[in-house]
């Protein structure tokens, strides 16, 4: 090598280091990227109430199984329509109907549980995203047969006998709601909301609900009941803050 190459070897170098060095420092300026999930979210509650006469409930007559009617000292009562203390509305479906089109959701691994104990469904209402696993067991020393109604999924019925194994099941598609009764005891019904995001719930005995992990949007909340018909609303949900939603139902 001669001595021309050899002095200008370390100007080559120089030359990268410099350009390199100013590379990263032009990086270091450039605007991040928004990660695919806000960092912050907010959340939606509220109670849902009934106005006016409450309407009387339907006794269940469990006499056409005698091992259903064996586990009841107390007489049973149909769930829908039923309203509690100070007109508080319990198995209230609640959910983000529009807004969340754009956000993307994992579908939770762990199933969500159907149990039938007592010749009854519990619970009596519940949500489970599109794709997710519904566990259906029974707790009954009886045979009830599993049968849910869809109209956008495909209808299935199948025969459950006391000691068997939990039938899995899951939805493909958008569905809201999905009834589901047991053909061996026409008194026991179900109700699925099957929806394409984890925001949703159901309202407890006191009427409240909340919807934690919510991002930052706009939004149509709906709240669907068996009796009394579905409500909607809009709101905003700020990062970091509570938004609230109450409902008011009335007798159709």
């Amino acid at each position: 090598m001669t001595s021309r190459k050899i002095l200008a070897l370390p100007a080559f170098f120089v030359s990268a280091c410099l350009a390199l060095f100013g590379w990263q420092k032009a990086a270091s300026r450039r605007p991040s990227l928004p990660s695919a999930e806000p960092a912050a979210v907010g959340e939606i509650s509220g109670r849902i109430v009934f106005e006016g006469a409450r309407p009387s409930l339907e006794r269940t007559d469990m006499s056409r199984d005698p091992v259903c009617a064996a586990q009841h000292k107390d007489p049973v009562y149909m769930e829908d329509g039923k309203v509690n203390t100070g007109g508080a509305l319990p198995n209230v479906f609640v959910y983000v109907k529009l807004g969340a089109e754009h956000l993307k959701f994992s579908v939770p691994s762990n199933p969500v549980k159907l149990d039938q104990t007592g010749c009854v469904y519990k619970p009596h209402v519940l949500g489970l995203m599109v794709g997710q696993t519904l566990e259906i067991s029974s707790s009954d020393p009886t045979t009830h047969n599993v049968h849910p109604l869809p109209k956008l999924n495909p209808e299935w019925n199948q025969s459950q006998p006391p000691g068997a194994a939990p039938l899995r099941r899951r939805f493909n598609h958008l569905e809201i709601m999905i009834s589901v009764e047991c053909n061996r005891h026409p008194w026991m019904w179900a109700y699925l909301g099957v929806t394409s995001n984890p925001l949703f719930a159901v309202t407890g005995g006191d009427g409240k609900f909340e919807i934690p992990k919510v991002p930052p949007g706009e939004y149509t909340l709906a709240a669907w009941t068996a009796t009394f018909g579905t409500q909607e609303r809009k709101m905003t949900v700020q990062a970091n803050q509570t938004a609230t939603a109450d409902f008011v139902f009335r007798a159709p």
